[in-house]
């Protein structure tokens, strides 16, 4: 594992940025796999001003989403497919054919995983996988259990990421309490894995997926198993990783 750790958001968002520019630069047609929340914003932003310096060329790029909440498509301003169109994709001239999310309209969860399973399986491998990381250690929607899932399914998400995500929402609309994720074995096929964490309240998180057990009760922590990870993080995120 390759460890960045920088003085702030801004400085970690680009350095994030900077190798998800050099994977697009290196291979045009590469397969990106994207995370949505609060922490990519920044790095979202960086490329798009590279994209309209001329510096980026999306026009080959394929990407495909972790996840999406069951329930919402992209009439919902609240939807993962909505979230990336504002901050990345109708910013870049990346093709519509090739962006791919869960469909979180289909409320059959059996169909609506095994669709996107097939897909995975159509496209191959990520290039490069951007991950964030809950406070409880979650990757995608992969929350804290008995074993690690494998492949994309249907999780209930704990209370503390609904609450975390409550922030996301208008006052009084109500917070999707499930989602469709890639699994533990569809994170893990990638490449290259970037994670990102920015912030004091990321830190506990931080020492437990990387210097912790091996435990499907902190999903991120399953990363140490692979052998192609870099971890770009404030101070705030990596200072208990000091002590």
């Amino acid at each position: 594992m390759r460890v960045y750790i920088t003085k702030n958001y801004d400085e970690m968002s680009r350095k994030a940025a900077n190798i998800i520019s050099a994977q697009i630069i290196l291979k045009p047609d590469c397969v990106l796999g994207l995370a949505t929340g609060a922490t990519p914003l920044g790095i979202y932003n960086q490329l798009a001003e590279w994209y309209n310096k001329g510096d980026l060329n999306f026009s080959e790029v394929i990407t495909i989403n972790l996840d999406e909440y069951r329930g919402l498509g992209a009439e919902s301003e609240q939807s993962y497919i909505s979230y990336m169109r504002k901050n990345l994709f109708d910013r870049v001239n990346l093709k519509s054919e090739n962006v791919h999310l869960p469909d979180g309209r289909n409320l059959d969860s059996v169909e609506a995983c095994k669709s996107y399973n097939n897909l995975l399986a159509k496209i191959g491998r990520q290039d490069l996988q951007l991950l964030g990381l809950g406070r409880n250690g979650h990757i995608g929607f992969n929350e804290p259990g008995e074993f690690f899932e494998k492949d994309v399914h249907c999780v209930e998400l704990t209370q503390s990421t609904v609450d975390a995500n409550k922030r996301f929402f208008e006052a009084g609309k109500e917070v999707p309490t499930h989602a469709y994720t890639m699994g533990i074995r569809s994170i893990l096929r990638a490449k290259k894995i970037l994670v990102v964490a920015s912030g004091e309240d990321k830190a506990d998180a931080v020492k437990k997926v990387f210097y912790g057990a091996v435990t499907p009760k902190v999903p991120g922590s399953i990363l140490q198993l692979h052998n192609d990870v870099i971890l770009v993080c404030d101070e705030g995120a990596f200072s208990k990783c000091r002590q």
